[in-house]
């Protein structure tokens, strides 16, 4: 079982940057994918970004690449998503989570993980 919390969202104007901070508890972290999703209101959860669980493969939506950065801290039983050149569009619900699967290449389908965090909400004033 994996708890999972996440901070560091909050109102930022457009051209921005935020730190998203993701605090897992449970001893087998280390072992996880990690995954940041977002959720607009009236719209599904989507894929923003993964990373598997030693940090040597990650994975972005096309949307974010360039702009976004997900890493993890396992002695810290941590992940983070740095959030550079935010756009109104980048406005939602910021979920962190975890999969038990150890992938070679981080999945994206929601389906896939196991465990959710309560999400923090990300506003991006134009």
């Amino acid at each position: 079982q994996v708890q999972l919390v996440e901070s560091g969202g909050g109102l930022v104007q457009a051209g921005g940057s935020l730190r998203l901070s993701c605090a897992a508890s449970g001893r087998t972290f280390s072992g996880y994918t990690m995954g940041w999703f977002l959720q607009a209101p009236g719209k599904e959860r989507e894929f923003v970004a993964a990373i598997i669980w030693n940090g040597s493969s990650t994975n972005y939506a096309d949307s974010v690449k360039g702009r976004f950065t997900i890493t993890r801290d396992n002695a810290k039983n941590s992940v983070y998503l740095q959030m550079n050149s935010l756009k109104p569009e980048d406005t939602a619900v910021y979920y962190c989570a975890a999969d038990r699967t150890n992938w070679v290449v981080p999945t994206r389908r929601v389906s896939e993980y196991d465990y959710w965090g309560q999400g923090t909400q990300v506003t991006v004033s134009s």
